[in-house]
């Protein structure tokens, strides 16, 4: 394997541009093995979505797509080693999210039987759980689904209906759904395919509700594919995307299982119908149970960064081939990327998914050495949650962003279904509100932010406390008041050249979106400060009142996080122009940050009036450097023909443009060509004027 810290350094003279080799294995990350290996099957033309299929027939290849991955043994590398896998749980997700290139319907429904439905079995289930039930489930066997959302609670699982009542005379739990909103919803697997499902109920014994826990449960007779006796499920039918999934309904009525079948690595019913949990706490033994589930979140984030990839790879290639209009010559057409309109329409959008890439490789060490046990305390789940909710939430929005505008900025061709955009973005516009609504997920960050901030003042002697206080004032004064623009300005007199240097400055950049991100927590902190104190209504009004403002500083925090990632990144490149082209697009997505919330800057007195001024005229000198780099900085992603599939990406345009030019140069140069009716005026003018 790639280790993430390996320095990309080259042979001498790579200062003239970007060693695209080399760059390609510093994005691959530390399971480049793993990726590339994906990223070979993912190019086999049997995995790939065929476009205009009709839902049953994409349903039923995507199954067959999930036999070619068991077969490739391309599925098994988060389980253990005495069932066959390898314990390789950053490899596991690594390899799962490079599927989206091949059919996104395969990366979610692999996703479904391995990363959820197989995953809550290995991680919620004790050992004996996992040898009974796993085999099926990596050979696929036993498809599954991962019943969690109901039709009235999706991401506040706590407040599901299901309910699983223990009956100590039989050993049995009784899962019921007690009223129509308490159906689960949406589930993968469940319409047709699933023949068992982890289902999330409230444990109810002795007259006690002890929260959510995870059942298994058995749904369909495997020969008949019919439902067992009290369940009852629904075809979701088509949706906007994502149909070879056989998404579907299901509820359970009087559904009698062993006691066994709960999953009970966090919580057990003995046979009397005692509980018992080793943790105590019901909210932290919830979110810990959630907790074990994250790699979902993980793994959409890093399908979203490679679907942008492929996006800009098309979208950028076409750009430099496809031209249009003479502007600049009366013979010459002019290539689109030339054009700076179209270099603010498309480089900002990479500049991003390359934070995004070395963000998601943070995530995803992140998340290995919690699951592998490598550094696995409360507080590194914690994080790992944190950032998950963080970044899956910035990244898919991004990625619908990159597909919506590239699509646009190929014109009609990016609207043919085989240049992949609108079908891409069909199918990833779920990704915004799957594994968790982006919104909720980024309250649930501002939640986090706000207690971290709470915890500090809390930890401060009377000194510090003084002294934090008396910063704040000084704070007020200086930015409230204006002076911070006034030093600036004098800083800056005279210079546009000074104010760009100021602005390219790393750490002007990193102080600019810290600070916007630490004064966001403190107003929503200072505004909620009594809001604990209150009645439970007049305190849940008053959060309210600042909810958008809170969920705008956890955006703020994921974009910090992105560009802090890049940045630790560019300390990894050794070869000199490399390393230059890489600082200028991180430059380029700290500034577009900064242009994007100019409006905060300006009212927060963070910014002088003539730094911004000078503001969006560097990122068009930006935008300009990079320009002859573009081609380069996608060809590093590493995706080829058999990934693409896109007819505008594939030389065809050069090749139609190459012609047309060569026809006109010809005719010009021949005895045939008609006079331009224009030149016949230009001529009679000049005529007339002597």
């Amino acid at each position: 394997m790639t280790n993430t810290m390996t320095p990309v350094s080259s042979v001498a003279g790579s200062d003239a541009g970007v060693d695209t080799a080399q760059l390609g294995e510093l994005l691959l990350g530390r399971w480049a093995e793993v990726r590339l290996a994906a990223r070979k099957l993912a190019g086999r033309p049997e995995l790939h979505k065929v476009e205009g299929l009709g839902h049953v027939e994409h349903r039923e290849r995507v199954l067959q797509q999930l036999g070619i991955l068991v077969e490739a043994n391309g599925v098994h590398r988060a389980f253990p080693e005495r069932l066959g896998g390898t314990n390789d749980h950053g490899g596991n997700v690594a390899g799962f999210e490079e599927l989206v290139i091949a059919d996104p319907s395969l990366q979610i429904k692999g996703g479904v039987q391995w990363g959820l439905f197989g995953s809550a079995v290995l991680h919620l289930g004790n050992e004996e759980h996992q040898d009974k039930w796993l085999p099926g489930i990596m050979d696929l066997s036993i498809p599954g689904a991962f019943a969690m959302t109901e039709i009235g609670h999706g991401s506040d699982v706590a407040s599901i209906g299901t309910t699983a009542t223990y009956d100590a005379e039989t050993q049995e739990f009784v899962i019921n759904t007690p009223f129509r909103a308490a159906w689960k919803e949406f589930l993968g697997n469940a319409a047709v395919h699933g023949v068992a499902a982890v289902v999330f109920a409230q444990l109810i014994t002795k007259g006690v509700n002890h929260g959510v826990h995870a059942f298994y449960v058995d749904l369909r007779n495997p020969e008949t594919m019919e439902f067992l006796p009290g369940i009852e499920g629904l075809d979701d039918g088509i949706k906007g995307g994502l149909n070879g999934i056989d998404n579907g309904r299901l509820a359970f009525h009087n559904v009698r299982i062993p006691r066994t079948n709960l999953l009970n690595r966090y919580g057990d019913v003995a046979v009397d119908g005692s509980y018992s949990s080793p943790i105590a706490s019901p909210g932290r033994r919830f979110f810990t149970m959630l907790g074990t589930l994250v790699q979902g979140r993980v793994s959409l984030n890093g399908a979203a960064v490679a679907a942008s990839k492929v996006a800009l790879k098309i979208a950028i290639q076409y750009a430099t081939e496809r031209r249009q209009f003479n502007a600049a010559s009366d013979t010459e057409e002019v290539v689109l990327l030339d054009y700076q309109r179209h270099q603010r329409r498309l480089l900002p959008l990479l500049a991003t998914t390359y934070a995004a890439a070395f963000a998601h490789e943070e995530l995803l060490v992140k998340f290995d050495d919690v699951f592998s046990g490598a550094h696995d305390t409360d507080e590194d789940r914690q994080d790992l949650e944190t950032l998950a909710a963080a970044l899956k939430s910035v990244t898919t929005w991004h990625a619908l962003d990159t597909l919506q505008e590239c699509r646009e900025a190929c014109g009609g061709a990016g609207f043919m279904v085989g240049n992949r955009f609108t079908s891409l973005r069909a199918d990833l516009d779920i990704y915004a509100t799957f594994e968790g609504d982006n919104t909720v997920l980024l309250q649930l960050v501002a939640k986090r932010l706000l207690a971290d901030y709470s915890k500090e003042l809390r930890n401060l002697d009377f000194g510090v406390l003084a002294r934090f206080v008396a910063g704040q004032a000084a704070d007020l004064t200086l930015n409230k008041t204006g002076l911070r623009q006034v030093a600036q300005f004098v800083t800056d007199t005279g210079s546009a050249q000074k104010s760009a240097r100021a602005l390219k400055d790393e750490d002007t950049q990193r102080q600019m979106l810290t600070e916007r991100v630490q004064t966001m927590v403190a107003d929503v902190a200072g505004a909620l400060k009594e809001a604990a104190k209150m009645p439970k209504d007049k305190g849940a009004a008053i959060f309210n009142d600042n909810q958008n403002d809170l969920i705008e500083a956890a955006r703020a925090h994921a974009e910090l996080l992105q560009w802090e990632a890049f940045t630790a990144a560019l300390g990894r490149v050794d070869d000199a122009g490399t390393k230059r082209v890489l600082t200028r697009l991180r430059d380029l997505f700290g500034l577009g940050l900064i242009e994007k919330h100019l409006d905060w800057y300006l009212m927060n007195g963070r910014i002088s009036m003539q730094r911004a001024r000078t503001l969006s005229p560097y990122i068009n000198r930006v935008l300009a450097k990079l320009r002859p780099h573009a081609l380069d900085l996608v060809d590093a992603f590493g995706y080829g023909p058999e990934h693409l599939r896109a007819p505008i990406a594939s030389g065809i345009e050069r090749e139609r443009q190459d012609e047309a030019r060569e026809y006109y140069r010809a005719l010009r140069a021949s005895s045939d060509a008609p006079v331009d009716e224009k030149v016949l005026i230009a001529q009679a003018k000049a005529a007339s004027k002597k």
